[in-house]
């Protein structure tokens, strides 16, 4: 296949104009989608767990380094107990996702219908709607993954002090996840295998390399203080203790959906462009990186969505000979490019945004197909429950919320503050500490009776957490304990709640 005939000319002659109105609408558009849907269900799991993070504020936790807590917090000072608000950093960060993969088509020579197929792509991918819709590390790691290809593929073609721009911006997606040092690490692999190998003998990219590790030395230090702890929850992650967690062999089947079926052959061609054509070949080291991530990934038991940076980059190769194919194939091979956007974005909507009506969520194959959907319903009413269950307590009785995971203390302090704060052994809640000594009863919940029968003289059945929706999520029909008669110190219970995942 000889791509350099049908494609319009790669940047090295006159670079085709950005098309900054429709790749500006149709970024706007996205954003401004899933404002409108913010609200509909409710807070995900993970954002009730940023929320309280943001309020310990530290350089690093157990999990993650301290960017999206961050954003959350802050988000939630400036509007208190918005969802909308508080989705509205993943919001702009999806539209600024669609926007660079148009800037990125264009630096593969894409003129302006390149530029808007190569946009349009993403903008309807179900990887980008799913995170663009929750506040969450995954979706400024995708954010980040965009904006460091679209540099790095300026910088191996210009050089120069653009690669200070590459390390500043990696040193602040570092601090939101470990993922991008794994990006840069198969970049310079693949410059090392395919080229160009002379953009190493400049000093730029190793000041930038030293600039990105600057920025990230707070993180470091903090993970090395503590004992390197992300690197025992990768080893959860990997052997499926995470509820996003895949067996190995989806891996890959997994990349055919992560932006649509009907488009693989997109970046596919992408992906093939990247490295066979010639007028491209400063970038022949992002296809190797693929490749090399991808092996990496599977091999470590990394979840499928790892990948997803990537898919802008080869989205923007792709889209060039995607439209040479329909041009030379006449009207029905041009008429399959729209249809394919439109049925993925309205499957991809469907499936990934809340758009089915809560009270039907049950009866769909959406909790199945997203897991994260599930995680968005009932923690009002989780948090009603415990409440429910305090008030037939003595009011003067110390009682503390012991719960088995983030989620659920999240939930207790988000939406039952006066019971707060909420204890668990679940990640950072772990190192925030136990009860006071004082506490002697415990309100539990996603904890074995087994084992509070162990640490308390009674256990008792005190309620059931039901979401009021009939939804089979992760907390429908859990048990709520009333654990009374303490029969060891905190410090003796606490080390055996500690769990990562």
């Amino acid at each position: 296949m000889n791509v350099v005939r049908d494609l319009e000319s790669p940047r090295g002659t006159a670079a085709a104009p950005v098309a900054w109105a429709p790749l500006g609408a149709l970024a706007g558009a996205l954003a401004a989608l899933l404002l409108a849907v913010a609200d509909r269900y409710g807070h995900h799991r993970d954002e009730l767990y940023f929320l309280r993070a943001g309020r310990e504020a530290a350089f690093g936790y157990v999990d993650q380094p301290p960017f999206t807590p961050l954003v959350a917090a802050a988000m939630d000072a400036l509007a208190p107990g918005s969802l909308v608000a508080l989705r509205l950093p993943s919001a702009l960060a999806a539209g600024a996702v669609v926007l660079l993969t148009g800037l990125l088509a264009r630096e593969f020579g894409g003129g302006r219908s390149a530029q808007l197929l190569a946009a349009g792509c993403m903008a309807v991918s179900a990887v980008l709607l799913a995170v663009g819709h929750l506040l969450s590390t995954a979706t400024f790691d995708l954010f980040f993954w965009a904006l460091l290809g679209w540099l790095l593929v300026r910088a191996l073609r210009d050089g120069g002090r653009v690669w200070l721009v590459v390390g500043a911006v990696a040193g602040l997606a570092l601090q939101n996840k470990l993922q991008p040092a794994f990006l840069l690490a198969a970049v310079l692999l693949g410059v090392l295998a395919a080229g160009p190998r002379a953009a190493l003998r400049s000093p730029w990219p190793w000041a930038g390399g030293a600039l990105a590790l600057a920025l990230w030395t707070p993180n470091l230090v903090w993970q090395a203080v503590s004992g390197w702890p992300q690197l025992e929850l990768a080893e959860a992650i990997a052997a499926g203790g995470s509820g996003t967690s895949e067996p190995w062999y989806l891996f890959l089947p997994y990349q055919l959906v992560l932006v649509s079926p009907l488009l693989v052959p997109v970046w596919v061609l992408g992906g093939w462009r990247l490295w066979r054509d010639p007028a491209l070949w400063p970038w022949r080291c992002f296809p190797v990186a693929y490749v090399v991530l991808a092996v990496v990934f599977l091999l470590t038991g990394g979840k499928p969505y790892y990948l997803a940076g990537l898919y802008p980059v080869l989205l923007a190769a792709g889209a060039a000979p995607a439209l040479a194919w329909a041009r030379r194939g006449g009207r029905r091979a041009r008429r399959t490019l729209v249809p394919a956007l439109v049925l993925s974005g309205l499957l991809n909507a469907v499936l990934m945004l809340p758009v089915v009506p809560v009270d039907a969520l049950a009866g769909t194959p959406v909790p199945a197909v997203n897991y994260d959907a599930g995680e968005t319903v009932g923690w009002p009413r989780f948090a009603l429950t415990i409440e429910q269950v305090r008030g037939r307590l003595p009011e003067d009785e110390p009682v503390a919320v012991l719960t088995g995971n983030y989620g659920q203390a999240g939930a207790v302090d988000r939406f039952a503050p006066r019971l707060g704060p909420a204890y668990s052994g679940h990640n950072s809640y772990w190192t925030w500490g136990p009860p006071p000594e004082s506490v002697d009863t415990v309100i539990a919940v996603g904890i074995p009776e087994q084992e509070l029968r162990v640490w308390f003289a009674r256990v008792d059945l005190a309620g059931r957490i039901d979401n009021g929706v009939a939804l089979d999520n992760d907390e429908q029909g859990r048990p709520v304990w009333v654990a009374t008669g303490r029969q060891e110190p905190w410090s003796a219970i606490w080390p055996q709640l500690r769990r990562l995942g």
